[in-house]
């Protein structure tokens, strides 16, 4: 299994619209690096935010989540209260292949200043938008950026498994927008 270099992320992109909308080079000029990078591809946050507050008492459970846990907000970037994360979506559509896992890694930008994003892998024969979880650790409030990079996929080619994230019909399959928890 190895990992895969900038010039198969162009290919599969164009040729398998493997990521959409896609960026070829990695644009860096005043904003937070996205798209394309030498071993992977860095994600863009959408403006949709969901933040997690605690204002009606609560409780996060993934196996009985409640809406009221969060404010949904739209915007180009959004605050984050201390001690407290937010839920948001790539911008990127992906598509990926059946014999490719992807792992997301959090931005060293906002890794630096206490954010940490969280995705959990994107299994081959996988489709979606990305939801991505992003924490601020610190004791300040923390701006996060939409349409900027939060974190860089590296996608890993291996041989096709016998059972794939799509042909299992994972609760995940297909999900637009941001997406909670499913039991």
């Amino acid at each position: 299994m190895s990992v895969k270099p900038d010039w198969w992320i162009r290919r599969m992109a164009r040729e398998e619209g493997m990521i959409e909308p896609f960026e070829e080079n990695l644009v860096r000029e005043g904003v937070i690096s996205y798209g394309v990078s030498s071993f992977g591809y860095d994600l863009r946050a959408a403006p949709e935010w969901k933040v997690f507050t605690n204002a009606y008492g609560a409780v996060v459970d993934p196996k009985a989540f409640d809406p009221q846990s969060f404010v949904e907000i739209e915007g180009d970037a959004v605050l984050i209260p201390p001690n407290s994360f937010a839920l948001t979506r790539s911008v990127e559509y992906i598509r990926m292949p059946e014999n490719v896992i992807a792992i997301a890694l959090g931005k060293s930008t906002y890794a630096r200043c206490g954010i940490v994003a969280n995705v959990t892998p994107l299994e081959p024969g996988w489709e979606g938008h990305v939801t991505l979880e992003i924490s601020n650790t610190t004791p300040l409030p923390a701006r996060v950026y939409a349409g900027e990079g939060i974190v860089q996929i590296l996608f890993f080619e291996g041989e096709q498994p016998e059972t794939t994230y799509k042909s299992r019909r994972g609760k995940y399959q297909g999900q637009r927008g941001i997406t909670l928890p499913k039991i």
